[in-house]
């Protein structure tokens, strides 16, 4: 099998094979109009590798993004980077956001998540009606916490104001893993829209090409029939002459 010839890249001057240099014919418009702001030589006929060509479909990016939007985000920057690099954006949130806690804020976690579960609720029940049954007994001796409580009311009163803001904590965390987690879908949806976007420009602009090629091809097809026909009539001429004598009748 022949080895696949070399190109050299008009922009680095890198050479290296067609998967890593590809020809300018392969360019869209638009990136060759971007790419001859800073290089005005090339053209169709120019080479440029994959490094370079992932440069300036970045800046075409952000220069699309910045067109439609106004200006750019830190998360469309984000974007931006991972266009040129061809870097995966997907990744898990909830891991990462986990990664960060704090010792204490874990611990107002499953503080809240057992303050919320019915194991909290039937065992502190339980502790009530202990509590509630030894201060009412008088079989017991004399009540360390008698009616109406009052101890009792104290503890509740301070587990509620302490519960209260350690469940506020846990929503605020829950907020921003929700919020992260957006984040990283709005960067996800809006590369894959940019992916899509260039992909069909690279289709239309491949069959473009081809379209062209299958013209040329056609044209250089008929040029040889017409050429093939031209080279055919003196022989036809010459065999129907020869056709014509011999059917003429012999002379008495």
């Amino acid at each position: 099998m022949p080895s696949q010839p070399s190109l050299r890249c008009s922009i680095c001057g890198k050479t290296g094979a067609g998967t890593e240099v590809v020809s300018g014919e392969l360019v869209r418009p638009a990136l060759q109009d971007l790419i001859r702001k800073e290089h005005p030589d090339f053209g169709p006929g120019s080479s440029i590798c994959l490094n370079d060509l992932n440069h300036y479909k970045a800046l075409y990016v952000e220069e699309l993004l910045s067109k439609e939007r106004g200006g750019l985000t830190e998360l469309e920057r984000e974007v931006v980077r991972v266009v040129r690099d061809q870097a995966l954006l997907s990744s898990n949130a909830d891991a990462e956001f986990d990664r960060s806690l704090t010792f204490g804020q874990r611990l107002a976690d499953r503080v809240a998540r057992f303050g919320g579960s019915w194991a909290f609720i039937c065992t502190f029940g339980l502790i009530l009606a202990v509590w509630i049954g030894i201060n009412s007994v008088v079989a017991f001796g004399k009540p360390f916490d008698p009616y109406p409580f009052i101890l009792l009311n104290l503890i509740l009163s301070s587990i509620a104001a302490l519960q209260a803001p350690v469940i506020m904590m846990s929503q605020n965390r829950q907020e921003s893993k929700d919020r992260m987690r957006a984040e990283n879908d709005y960067q996800i949806n809006l590369k894959a829209e940019l992916e899509i976007r260039l992909l069909t420009e690279r289709i239309d602009h491949l069959i473009k090409h081809q379209w062209t090629r299958l013209m040329e091809i056609q044209g250089i097809q008929v040029e040889l029939m017409e050429e093939m026909g031209r080279k055919k009539k003196p022989g036809e001429g010459r065999a129907t002459g020869e056709k014509s004598e011999a059917a003429e009748p012999s002379s008495p």
